[in-house]
């Protein structure tokens, strides 16, 4: 069943109508292809439409939608011969950070990604996505085990954060996260980053500090949630639309501020209508990514990594 969101209600009554139709095609019923045609092309032009003027507070409902591919999705269709390796070695394995090794169109390379979960079980399994310290530190021993093995990195960010329970704060979240973005740093080999879906605060950093950081249409990145920021800022949830346009969170304003790297078309209506289409395009833009950061020598490459990210914010691109 497809869910729709608050802003696709005139295209699932569309859509509804089709189905509808449809039924009444089956062998034996009334012959109506071409109001179904006819419907369909509403259904695209209604689509066309609304896409083309999402709000900032819309990409986030977006970058939310459950069907849109996760990270396990791209790497079960991206990541041949995928090893997963488990385990910070210090405390436990969490499942809010996946990886492995495994090989991108015949390179060998090291895997991870935040998973939120395709259902219930799976969210819960998961988090949600949203990371305990021994997850960051198991993302920083696979990221130092690839810079030993001279192995490229690719990450699948999708998080509206770190785990924010007292339990994992008196385990050192914070440090954690912040000894994986030494890590990312430090990194003699390539690294390139795609937000998939959410990119929240910390959690998404400590697995985006690459030296390319891609970002697909309708994902979102910020250092904090539209509510959370409301909650802050305007202390009532209900402004969430309001700090999600004051957040500058949308892919096109991170590409202007020179934030991220690459802005990945998405399939028209989002990721979710055409996961396939999606996860091919990520893969050219990966690909396209880590070609020419591969015959960098490892020193240039950690120098340039450093640079980039200590030249964002000291002037406003124009």
């Amino acid at each position: 069943m497809r869910h729709f969101l608050d802003f696709e209600k005139p295209i699932a009554e569309l859509e509804s109508k089709i189905d509808e139709l449809r039924r009444m095609a089956e062998p034996g019923g009334i012959n109506i292809a071409e109001e179904i045609a006819r419907l369909s092309e509403k259904v695209d032009r209604q689509l066309r439409t609304t896409y083309a003027k999402l709000s900032p507070w819309q990409k986030a409902q977006v970058a939310r939608h459950p069907d849109r591919p996760k990270a396990s999705d791209y790497v079960a269709t991206l990541i041949t011969e995928f090893t997963p390796l488990a385990g910070d070695r210090a405390f436990a394995d969490d499942a809010a950070v996946i990886g492995g090794l495994g090989r991108f169109q015949g390179q060998a390379v090291m895997v991870l990604g935040t998973e939120k979960g395709n259902d219930t079980e799976s969210r819960v399994k998961h988090n949600f996505g949203m990371s305990r310290p021994e997850g960051y530190r198991k993302a920083r021993r696979l990221i130092e085990l690839a810079g030993r093995f001279g192995l490229p990195v690719l990450t699948f960010v999708d998080t509206s954060g770190a785990y924010p329970g007292i339990e994992a704060e008196a385990r050192g979240q914070a440090e954690a996260i912040a000894r994986t973005i030494e890590a990312c740093l430090a990194a003699p080999v390539p690294i390139v980053a795609t937000i998939i879906g959410e990119g929240g605060s910390g959690g998404a950093i400590a697995l985006a500090s690459g030296d390319a950081v891609l970002m697909l249409e309708h994902a979102i990145y910020s250092v904090i949630s539209p509510e959370g920021c409301a909650s802050i800022l305007w202390r009532e949830a209900s402004a969430a639309e309001a700090a999600a346009e004051a957040l500058k969170l949308t892919a096109d304003d991170l590409k202007r501020l020179a934030l991220i790297d690459q802005v990945i078309a998405e399939p028209l209506g989002g990721a979710h209508r055409q996961p396939d289409i999606a996860i091919a395009a990520v893969a050219e833009a990966i690909a396209g990514a880590l070609t020419p950061l591969l015959a960098l020598d490892p020193a240039l490459l950690c120098g340039r990594r450093a640079e980039k990210f200590l030249a964002m914010g000291r002037e406003t691109p124009g």
